[in-house]
């Protein structure tokens, strides 16, 4: 595993002091280009909670995510309202929710890209 990036954990960081939702950013992944936005990881795990809660099927995996995050500086990103572009669309065109390691980022760069077919 390679070092993580220092300014990409400081964001990170940022996130997770602010509580807030608001950061654009697109990472380069394992071959996969992801785009969305930042949440802190506590919101982040409380909603795919939520999202579990409500499956009929997986709704006993929800406890998994209301644990609380370890302390320490982060190293995962979690983004909401994601797309995993391919071509000329993103996966799914709602968004998702991705964990990604920051170790295991290539690329990064602020903001996030969306497709038009105009």
């Amino acid at each position: 595993m390679s070092k993580p990036d220092e300014l990409l954990v400081d964001v990170a960081a940022l996130v997770e002091s602010g509580q807030s939702n608001q950061m654009s950013l697109t990472v380069v992944t394992g071959g996969a280009v992801i785009t969305g936005r930042l949440a802190p990881e506590a919101v982040w795990r409380q909603r795919v909670s939520e999202v579990l809660t409500d499956s009929a099927r997986l709704g006993e995996f929800s406890a998994v995510f209301d644990t609380p995050a370890k302390n320490g500086p982060p190293t995962h990103l979690h983004f909401h309202v994601a797309r995993i572009l391919q071509g000329t669309v993103g996966i799914p065109e709602t968004g998702g929710m991705y964990r990604v390691a920051i170790a295991d980022v290539g690329a990064w760069t602020v903001g996030d890209f969306s497709y038009s077919d105009h």
